[in-house]
This record gives structure tokens, C-alpha cells and sequence, in this order.
């Protein structure tokens, strides 16, 4: 839950996923289905930096 609250995880109808701000976090390039996502928004629907 905790990787999940702070963007790091994602839950999928396929299970959890890292998300491009994991990825970002340990410098590596996130996969293409993920670099062309949006960024995730917070609790408001305010993109996250």
C-alpha cells in the first residue's frame, strides 16, 4: 500500500505495475507501454512533479 500511495505502484486488472515514477527513481528508462503514459495524478487531479 504504501509503494501505491506514493506513485511508485499502480494496481492493474493484471496486477501491480511500477509505475514511470518508479522507473525515474532508480534511473532507469521506463518501457515503452509507459512512456507514452500520462503522468499519474494526485488524490485532486493535479499532475504530480
Amino acid at each position: 500500500p504504501y509503494l501505491i500511495q506514493q506513485g511508485f505502484l499502480m494496481r492493474t486488472p493484471r496486477g501491480r505495475m511500477a509505475t514511470r515514477r518508479a522507473w525515474e527513481h532508480f534511473g532507469l528508462s521506463p518501457p515503452p507501454s509507459l512512456a507514452d503514459a500520462p503522468q499519474e495524478l494526485d488524490l485532486f487531479g493535479r499532475q504530480e512533479s
